[in-house]
């Protein structure tokens, strides 16, 4: 490929051998670097958006106008993310990111502080993405001599669920943090009990959850004509399916979604699973 522009030196405008212009992302792959040059696009920790991506242009203006290091930082938590979760992230992070990065290190040095309205949520409910964000925060803190607040990595790991590509991860990560708060909220408050959200139970209920709330956002919820879990659960477990019920009726009332027979089977087998396990362990204690 031909370099045509080096916006700054992780950042160059390309063209391949078809006339086809993309941006090539690089930790200092435009360092002296003159346009005209030959470039490989092969390596691993390089990251190729043809021009017709529609955050191409928006990239373009970006990388421009801020200094190289907030996209070394954001290549740093992605590859972070990405190897330690296992997961492939979608290239729109590197403008999101980087730009949410930029902003709120502006912020910190003006001392304007920005309330992350969904911070609990996205710390409990999606942890490996939040260890990802403080360990994003201390890098932060090593290039650029800034310490950022840890809702910051919470917003960091907003952006890292926002961006999964891996099937039933992603979507909007506000909407199913606050759908998942509110479901357990419920749980709570119906079942009466307090729960440990450090205990390996309670992990298992939020992961079906978050599967749930992707499955409820997406319009593909699980409806069998056969209700015989449903059943099951209503005779066997008559607490969590009433609680399970009280959820159906909430998600009808807020989202005008109604929820099948087979969702609230499967929520009330959840519920009754995580709330025996806790009574277990509170006896133990």
């Amino acid at each position: 490929m031909q370099i045509r522009k080096v916006l700054n030196s992780s950042v160059v405008l390309v063209q391949d051998e078809n006339g086809e212009e993309s941006i090539l992302l690089g930790k200092g792959i435009g360092y002296g670097r003159r346009p005209g040059e030959t470039i490989d696009r092969q390596p691993s920790d390089r990251v190729f958006i043809p021009l017709s991506n529609p955050d191409a242009q928006p990239m373009i203006e970006l990388f421009s106008s801020i200094p190289p290091v907030y996209l070394e930082l954001t290549q740093d938590i992605v590859a972070d993310a990405e190897t330690s979760m296992g997961v492939t992230l979608s290239p729109h992070i590197y403008l999101m990111l980087t730009d949410h990065l930029h902003f709120a290190v502006e912020r910190q040095k003006k001392g304007i502080v920005v309330t992350n309205r969904v911070f609990w949520e996205i710390k409990h409910f999606y942890r490996r993405e939040f260890e990802v964000g403080l360990r994003g925060l201390r890098r932060t803190s090593e290039l650029l001599g800034v310490d950022l607040p840890e809702e910051e990595a919470g917003n960091i790991a907003f952006h890292i669920v926002n961006a999964r590509q891996d099937v039933g991860a992603g979507g909007d990560a506000m909407k199913a943090a606050l759908l998942i708060g509110e479901l357990t909220n419920i749980v709570t408050y119906r079942m009466h009990t307090s729960l440990n959200t450090e205990s390996i139970h309670f992990s298992r209920f939020i992961s079906h959850l978050q599967f749930f709330a992707d499955r409820f956002f997406s319009g593909k919820l699980m409806d069998s004509e056969d209700d015989f879990l449903f059943r099951q659960m209503q005779s066997g477990y008559p607490e969590a399916t009433d609680c399970a019920e009280r959820i159906r009726t909430f998600l009808l009332r807020k989202y005008n979604i109604f929820l099948p027979n087979e969702e609230t089977a499967y929520l009330a087998l959840h519920i009754a699973r995580l709330t025996k396990t806790t009574e277990d362990d509170t006896s133990t204690k």
